[in-house]
């Protein structure tokens, strides 16, 4: 069944959750059960979208939340109240994950807050259409490699020296990066290098008890997606999917939640597909 959205488009990069129609569904669906009791855990994007969905869920099962993000005050506000109203702790720093410096205060200010870091959740990133490569400038290409892999980079090499053996690191790819995307250029190219990247590292840490695994969600109803598209793409995102419609993001949180509490403990170097049925490359 179509599950359409009606057509809208947003002027800013990266969107607004609080300005999208419906606003996407974040709260976890089923109650907590402790998985990850007295964790913290580092949440960059955090403030809308997947990353307010992987707070929020986090927050139900037992965790303290740092999120990280742009400048999206308001969302980063609301993503805070939903970690409060599960009884837990959670600060919000904003600033460019671009800007290894500023990695390195989000780290400090989390050991300052709560004096330990269990879960590093990698999931900021922004994208930009473009229809021809002959169009995508330098700029656009640093700053898109820069948010979306080059942060990943920044805040794990940051985080590591704080890291025990138990912790998780997750990162977010997407099926672009099997996929590849005919306007995405950038995008898609980022998210191949995640995939890469949480391979490499999760044997680089094996020997120390870390696992790092990922996540590549399909066609999620984010504000990234107003954004970046115009809005008659923005009404039917998710129909070329088997399931015929958009994912919202608290169907993709419980990925985050099973590998980044013990129910993953035998899995590292792996990727998780929720995307509405597409059959991927694992």
């Amino acid at each position: 069944m179509l599950d359409n959205k009606p057509a809208q488009s947003q002027d800013r990069q990266p969107g607004l959750e609080g300005d999208m129609r419906p606003e996407p569904e974040t709260a976890p669906r089923h109650p907590g059960s402790e998985r990850l009791e007295g964790k913290v855990a580092i949440i960059t994007g955090g403030d809308s979208g997947i990353g307010r969905a992987v707070a929020h869920a986090f927050a139900r099962e037992g965790a303290h939340v740092a999120i990280a993000y742009l400048d999206e005050h308001d969302d980063a506000e609301a993503t805070l109240e939903a970690i409060y109203s599960e009884g837990r702790n959670g600060f919000a720093i904003a600033g460019d994950l671009g800007d290894v410096q500023h990695c390195h205060e989000v780290v400090n200010q989390t050991l300052s807050e709560f004096d330990r870091i269990d879960i590093l959740i990698n999931n900021a990133a922004e994208q930009h259409e473009v229809a021809d490569l002959v169009e995508l400038s330098p700029e656009q290409l640093e700053r898109t490699f820069r948010t979306n892999v080059f942060s990943y980079f920044y805040m794990t090499k940051a985080v590591l020296p704080h890291l025990k053996s138990g912790s998780a690191i997750v990162n977010t790819t997407s099926v672009t990066a099997y996929q590849g995307h005919p306007t995405l250029l950038d995008y898609s190219a980022t998210k191949g290098a995640i995939a890469s990247f949480t391979r490499t590292m999760s044997m680089q840490l094996v020997e120390r008890g870390i696992r790092v695994n990922g996540v590549a969600p399909g066609p999620i109803w984010t504000p990234l997606i107003p954004a970046s598209f115009d809005a008659k793409h923005t009404a039917k995102h998710g129909e070329g999917t088997p399931m015929a419609r958009v994912g919202q993001p608290n169907e993709v949180a419980p990925s985050y939640v099973f590998l980044a509490s013990d129910d993953g403990s035998y899995m590292s170097g792996q990727i998780l597909h929720p995307n509405g049925g597409t059959l991927v490359g694992s």
